[in-house]
């Protein structure tokens, strides 16, 4: 720790930032870790992204194609990948979940607003690689069935057994075997910038700016070459927070008739079906990745958020379409275990 803020200080004094005070700001569920840079004159943001665990380069890379395409990405001020740090462009504390919790915004205007950004990040494709200055290109992954299938993988190689119900190896195959069959047309395409975690948690509201720009963009690393539902489904099935059914079905439907209109979606209904398996994909990943934070990083925070992800699964999987991967959740587990916070490890060692 002492040797990672040495090193930051090293990094700001090169940059010109020598006297700046350092706020700890929230992190994420990652190793990266984030803080407010205040000088006398402006602030900055400060990502710590320690090399052995992060790769600031994908940051750079995205980074560099959404301010080209005139989004409100943070600008970079200055970057060292080699000890990962970034110094960012200060967006402000205005998260769409701060002003709604304190009741500061209108849902629907702030939801409005992150559909009609969707729709102009969609409006272009995606190239198959990025510019990074100083830097070699970056190559733009698509998200395909590989990644696919090892995050639908997370539920049942950490979530069952944190329940202790871990599954034996035919079930486990069987699961992924259902997965394979469903998601061969979402995991071919390679349509639009998918950013993965865009939800209220990771958008900041910039009134002052006008279009799409009102809508920062925060954590974006891990963006690939995919679907264009998955992200709305990131957006209104919020592991973090309740968005209400008729906001995420009034967002579909401005979502679906927007798109039309740009040209970029033609089967309504097609849409319909793969923004439910992508929204029980991405769930049953989350549910996944909560567990495995808790048994393996020591985070436990994240699983008060599962019975919440449970209760967005089981909407998903009622699509006629999922009914085979909706039995073979069934099969597995109750409705009353879904209904319960995981328990933490030491916790169920100590009842074992």
């Amino acid at each position: 720790m002492t040797r990672r803020l040495d090193l930051a200080r090293h990094f700001l004094e090169s940059c010109g930032w020598r006297d700046a005070e350092l706020l700890p700001l929230a992190g994420d569920a990652s190793f990266r870790r984030y803080f407010r840079v205040a000088s006398k004159q402006e602030t900055a943001v400060l990502m710590d992204a320690p090399p052995e665990h992060e790769d600031p380069h994908a940051f750079l890379a995205i980074s560099g194609l959404l301010l080209d395409r005139g989004f409100s990405a943070p600008r970079i001020i200055a970057a060292d990948c080699t000890e990962g740090f970034i110094l960012l462009e200060d967006l402000g504390d205005d998260k769409f979940t701060t002003l709604l919790e304190g009741g500061q915004a209108d849902e629907t205007a702030l939801y409005d607003a992150a559909v009609d950004l969707l729709i102009a990040l969609q409006a272009d494709a995606p190239p198959a690689s990025l510019k990074v200055e100083g830097e070699d290109p970056y190559a733009f992954p698509a998200y395909g069935m590989d990644d696919l299938l090892e995050e639908a993988a997370l539920f049942t190689d950490w979530y069952l057994p944190a329940i202790g119900q871990p599954p034996a190896e035919p079930e486990r195959q069987e699961y992924l075997d259902l997965w394979l069959g469903l998601l061969a047309e979402p995991a071919a395409c390679e349509d639009v910038i998918v950013l993965r975690d865009y939800h209220a948690d990771n958008l900041i509201w910039l009134p002052a700016r006008e279009g799409p720009r009102r809508v920062g963009l925060l954590d974006y690393q891990d963006a690939r070459r995919g679907h264009p539902a998955y992200d709305l489904v990131s957006l209104l099935q919020d592991a973090r927070r309740d968005v209400p059914p008729n906001l995420e079905r009034r967002a579909i439907r401005c979502y679906l008739a927007e798109s039309r209109a740009a040209g970029q979606i033609e089967d309504s209904e097609a849409f319909l079906k793969t923004y439910a398996l992508l929204g029980a994909q991405r769930n049953a990943k989350i549910i996944g990745i909560f567990a495995r934070l808790s048994r393996r990083d020591g985070k436990h925070g994240y699983l008060n958020l599962i019975p919440r992800v449970w209760g967005l699964l089981e909407r998903d999987l009622e699509h006629p379409g999922l009914a085979k991967l909706s039995g073979w959740f069934n099969d597995r587990v109750a409705p009353a275990v879904r209904r319960q916070p995981v328990p933490q490890p030491e916790a169920a060692e100590g009842q074992a």
